[in-house]
């Protein structure tokens, strides 16, 4: 159930963001192997008057992108394939033809499964309930 939150400047044409969503989507299910009905993609626009480098005003395009996992959900090496992922893929839509700002950061946070959720359970609580859950008869053949 993660989720990702994208801060962007300079402001961007908010009819592109349906594809940068998806396509942080797909990296997400892909790289890290997580539900897609469940992850969730907010983008925020921010004007380049408030974003700042090194305290000097933005020479080019830059990102944030932050994604919170479950602790312990994906290894060292599927974080590190999402964040080269996800760092090419907001160079690609967001910079195309030039490049994003040195310091645009991909991020991924990982949450202790008691402290976040979906659908009013925590993810701990999910987990405890799987693993109570009797294994289901197999249907009969004959």
């Amino acid at each position: 159930m993660p989720t990702l939150n994208l801060k962007i400047a300079p402001l961007h044409n908010p009819a592109l963001y349906p594809a940068l969503a998806r396509a942080l989507t797909d990296i997400t299910v892909d790289t890290l192997g997580k539900r897609r009905e469940v992850t969730a993609v907010v983008i925020e626009d921010l004007p380049d008057a408030a974003w700042f480098i090194g305290g000097a005003a933005l020479r080019r395009p830059t990102a944030w992108l932050e994604i919170s996992i479950s602790a312990g959900s994906n290894t060292p090496a599927q974080k590190a394939a999402f964040i080269a992922a996800a760092q090419a893929e907001l160079q690609r839509q967001l910079a195309p033809g030039g490049r994003l700002e040195e310091a645009s950061y991909v991020i991924v946070r990982e949450l202790p499964t008691g402290d976040w959720g979906y659908d009013g359970q925590t993810q701990a609580a999910r987990a405890a309930a799987l693993r109570q859950t009797p294994p289901q008869p197999a249907e009969s053949l004959g």
